[in-house]
């Protein structure tokens, strides 16, 4: 295949009076002149403009379950189509993809795919969702909004797996085109998001509350917690209590394991006891979906009815294990269960495949 990056105009950019072109897609702001790239690496200015360079380019497609974004709540069981390109608008030193979104080498992606081949791949294939994920898709938005629109046009959903770091116009078009969500808030404080992401909480809990409250998106929440840096019981207090109050009590939160890596090797793995006592916390809060991820845990996997307090989805790992919803309802005692749910649950069963996208370029 090629191995020529493909450039295309952007729209959230404006000239300044020195002539460098302005990145307006995130609160970084970057100015650039010719030739130089954002923080983000592939947002880049050319002759005055900023341009994005891995339009169409991928570093790898894979059909997964979609439990492992992580969405429990979001036709639970069924496969998705992930992929994504390069770069990130975020520096966080603990992260789980850093090979993908802090490369700057364009070999990284390997794959070229137009957004109607990977939509055409993902209804070949069954999958009910395309994710943009592995690195931020805010940093693709173009590529992304443009595969979108094709994969509704053949009845697949659409998932974003981000940070939420975006300024309010971007975040607008971007999330018109979007299913469901999966945000990552990667601490509670300014402190650690300064310190070990390079950026501000503020923009993050802007889109948060933007995805709850304005849009039709299905919203989940993920927080790595990383020993002795976001895992205080007064900070996990402080996060739970501030989703219930300004998002809602029905949002999945996923508190998932830290393993060391990228920057952060100094740091030993989240103790299984850490996860525990935050979903406690959140619970006992007022959160009613709180899940524990990473790790081996039944318990902090499965999906618990808030009223009578009996499991209505069993999971071990990414596989459904026992199904006891009706038409979005607990089978025991009739109350909804906040979540887009299908007459049953899929059947992919935790499987990740690779996938070969050229097999579809011709279909």
């Amino acid at each position: 295949m090629s191995t020529q990056t493909s450039t295309v105009p952007t729209q959230y950019w404006q000239t300044l009076p020195d002539g460098r072109a302005q990145c307006t897609l995130c609160p970084r702001q970057c100015q650039l002149k010719d030739g130089q790239r954002g923080v983000c690496f592939v947002r880049a200015a050319q002759q005055g403009k900023i341009v994005l360079t891995t339009y169409g380019r991928s570093s790898g497609f894979c059909v997964d379950p979609i439990e492992k974004k992580p969405l429990n709540h979001f036709l639970p069981g069924s496969s998705v189509l992930s992929f994504g390109t390069a770069g990130c608008n975020l520096t966080c030193k603990f992260c789980q993809n850093w090979h993908i979104s802090r490369s700057r080498q364009t070999e990284t992606l390997a794959d070229e795919a137009a957004p109607e081949v990977i939509a055409r791949a993902a209804k070949a294939l069954g999958c009910r969702s395309v994710a943009f994920t592995y690195n931020d898709p805010v940093v693709f938005l173009e590529y992304a909004v443009d595969t979108a629109r094709a994969c509704h046009a053949l009845g697949v959903q659409t998932v974003a797996v981000t940070a939420g770091y975006m300024n309010p116009e971007p975040r607008r078009e971007f999330y018109a085109h979007m299913d469901a969500a999966n945000v990552d808030l990667k601490g509670f404080t300014e402190d650690f998001y300064r310190q070990y992401c390079g950026v501000h909480l503020q923009p993050v809990l802007d889109t948060l509350i933007y995805l709850a409250r304005e849009t039709k998106v299905w919203l989940e929440i993920t927080t790595l917690l990383i020993p002795g840096t976001n895992d205080s019981d007064a900070e996990l207090d402080a996060l739970t209590k501030w989703i219930k109050r300004e998002l809602g009590a029905h949002i999945p939160l996923h508190f998932t394991a830290f393993y060391p890596t990228w920057q952060m090797t100094d740091r030993p793995p989240t103790p299984a006891a850490t996860l525990t006592r935050a979903r406690q916390i959140a619970l006992r809060n007022g959160l009613r979906y709180v899940f524990t991820g990473n790790v081996r845990d039944p318990a902090g996997a499965a999906t618990v009815c808030p009223d009578c307090g009996k499991v209505v989805i069993a999971r071990e790992g990414y596989d459904i294990t026992a199904w006891h919803l009706e038409g979005g309802r607990c089978k025991f005692c009739q109350a909804p269960i906040a979540g887009v749910f299908e007459d049953g649950p899929g059947t992919w069963n935790g499987r990740c495949l690779p996938v070969d996208i050229r097999r579809f370029a011709n279909a």
